[in-house]
């Protein structure tokens, strides 16, 4: 009777195999199932990013105009900071402060200084890029902006995953937007405006997403539609083709992954290559 086995001479070729080979046969043993609610809720965090980017553009675009003023949207912006630094102390009860051990009075130092220093530093902010042609501006920035959304954290485990290079390709997106703005002032209030939407927004929208799942699907939906509000002031085409991303993202795209789980066929068998599941990491200090 023939055996898998290499160290006994068996009267079979090499390539021989009996019926019993295909017993040990297994399909999708470590496949994923997906369903589309949980698909379509977790896309909330790619919809959220994009209006955010879209958001900061359109400010930037509405000051550049002049139809914003800095003082405005300073004083827009501090005030939703002040409430979203409400509620998120609010949803978990300050549990999260407690145990990261950070005081109220140590966030708003931080506040200060960083305030005091980029309006200290806003005059070169503003001239910094005066000797780079506008075109060569736009083009950055569009290729930072596109860096931030490729390179941020969803909240999935994957090696392209960095939330500090996403943050400082916005932050220096945003540097080369505010450098043709009219005045410094207006270069303040764009990186502090960035600031507020690519560091602190998000963390605001993770707390939600963790804590109150309802309230973070209310908080996306109208978000987007403020985004796309403010996208059809300044073209209705652009209104159009953000919304249809938006749709695709969160419906079309969990739609055809949800489609395509059915057609995964994983085999595995004694063909299989060898697992090492013992840890090694000591090996490797």
């Amino acid at each position: 009777r023939w055996q898998k086995v290499l160290y006994e001479r068996q009267p079979f070729p090499d390539n021989y195999v009996d019926q019993r080979f295909l017993e040990e046969l297994r399909k999708n043993v470590h496949a994923r199932r997906y369903r589309y609610q949980a698909v379509v809720f977790q896309s909330g965090a790619v919809v959220q990013q994009l209006c955010s980017v879209c958001v900061f553009v359109l400010t930037w675009w509405y000051m550049d105009a002049g139809m914003l003023s800095p003082q405005g949207l300073f004083g827009a912006a501090l005030v939703s900071s002040l409430l979203g630094y409400v509620l998120f102390d609010a949803v978990d009860g300050g549990a999260g402060r407690w145990a990261s051990g950070r005081t109220r009075w140590a966030d708003l130092k931080s506040t200060l200084v960083f305030a005091a220093f980029t309006y200290g530093f806003s005059p070169v902010l503003k001239t910094l890029t005066e000797s780079i042609s506008t075109d060569t501006i736009y083009a950055m920035s569009a290729l930072m902006l596109l860096g931030h959304l490729i390179f941020f954290d969803y909240g999935a485990n994957a090696a392209i995953v960095s939330s500090t290079l996403s943050l400082n390709m916005a932050i220096f997106a945003s540097v080369c937007l505010a450098s043709r703005l009219p005045h410094s002032l207006h270069a303040f209030v764009m990186v502090t405006f960035a600031m507020q939407m690519f560091a602190l927004w998000p963390m605001l929208q993770k707390k939600l997403k963790a804590r109150t799942p309802r309230c973070y699907v209310g908080v996306t939906v109208l978000f987007a539609l403020a985004a796309l509000a403010g996208l059809a002031t300044v073209s209705s085409v652009g209104a159009v083709l953000f919304a249809s991303l938006l749709l695709a993202i969160s419906c079309l795209c969990p739609y055809c992954l949800i489609r395509l789980q059915l057609l995964k066929d994983n085999i595995h068998g004694p063909w299989d290559e060898a697992e090492i599941k013992e840890d090694l990491s000591r090996f490797l200090m």
